[in-house]
């Protein structure tokens, strides 16, 4: 039997990413103590993820028609991508993001979307049968909104399960959240989308509620190294505590945690089931420098869940 179909719509992106003791203030230079370049991108991550935990991919972005973006296509085929539906444009530069990461291990990232702000509504038109022959679509917030609300919408039609990571954090249309069945914002986000920071399980539920009133069925709330608070629509919410490791670097953390997830659930594991395996994927992710570099493979992440 076939796996469940997996389409993931998003952003790809060239990280540049500097190591510094603190984030500049402005005005102020810092010297760094690594620098590296490597893919990222919140779509192309995620895909990754997806990849190469074992799901059946298909990946719908844009890159530019240079070297760079010709090499991240060739890259994300060594994911176990389906890269078909990746359109190369001509006259614009590929996505690009940069990035300082602190000794804390935390992050600080400014985008230029590039390529990626061609994935317009006539892209997602022409891609549409791929939407539809899908089992659940994957999408994120560094791609033009309309092009996000004209996917979810063909995908609703299609009773294709829609999984919104709002992020990066911005305020969204009742239109859209009324679409979604699944969303995974972090705290940030959530404070975006309901005005309700999250300070305690109380008011993570307090939040979650106010995501269910707009017609979401499952809210997960991501807290960092707490772990997740899952609420699902007319039930009690409650944490599903994440793994304790020695975190160097958190770029791309969440978005290993979306693609694992999502992974997990196409297996028809239970939702708690599906958040630990996620879990322990962005747990071996945060050990490890960069975006995609940090991405395990479906082994480690079973050999992770086998030690605990």
């Amino acid at each position: 039997m076939e796996a469940k179909k997996l389409v993931i719509l998003g952003s790809i992106n060239s990280d540049h990413i500097l190591n510094v003791t603190h984030f500049p203030l402005p005005g102020e230079t810092v010297s760094g103590n690594h620098f590296q370049t490597v893919f990222g991108g919140k779509g192309a991550n995620q895909a990754v993820a997806a990849g190469r935990c074992g799901a059946n991919i298909s990946f719908l972005a844009c890159l530019g028609n240079d070297d760079i973006g010709r090499k991240a296509k060739t890259q994300l085929m060594t994911d176990n991508i389906d890269i078909n539906n990746i359109e190369l444009i001509e006259e614009e530069a590929t996505g690009v993001a940069l990035i300082f990461v602190d000794k804390k291990a935390e992050n600080i990232i400014g985008i230029h979307s590039g390529a990626n702000g061609r994935l317009d509504t006539q892209y997602v038109e022409r891609h549409a049968s791929i939407i539809k022959n899908a089992d659940s679509l994957l999408m994120q917030l560094e791609s033009p909104l309309d092009s996000v609300l004209k996917a979810a919408k063909i995908a609703k039609q299609e009773r294709v399960q829609v999984i919104l990571n709002p992020a990066p954090a911005q305020e969204l249309s009742d239109e859209l959240l009324a679409l979604i069945d699944i969303i995974t914002p972090n705290e940030t986000e959530i404070e975006y989308l309901t005005g309700i920071k999250v300070t305690d399980d109380n008011e993570a539920q307090k939040a979650a509620n106010c995501l269910h009133h707009k017609g979401i069925n499952i809210v997960l709330i991501t807290l960092g190294s707490r772990g997740v608070w899952v609420s699902q629509y007319g039930e009690e919410g409650f944490l599903v505590p994440a793994f304790s490791v020695n975190a160097v670097d958190t770029i791309a953390a969440g978005d290993t945690f979306n693609g694992a997830f999502i992974t997990a659930l196409l297996e028809d594991k239970p939702i708690v089931h599906a958040i630990k395996f996620a879990h322990a994927a962005a747990a071996i992710a945060v050990t490890r420098v960069g975006a995609q570099p940090s991405i395990p493979w479906r082994h480690e992440v079973d050999t992770f869940l086998s030690n605990q």
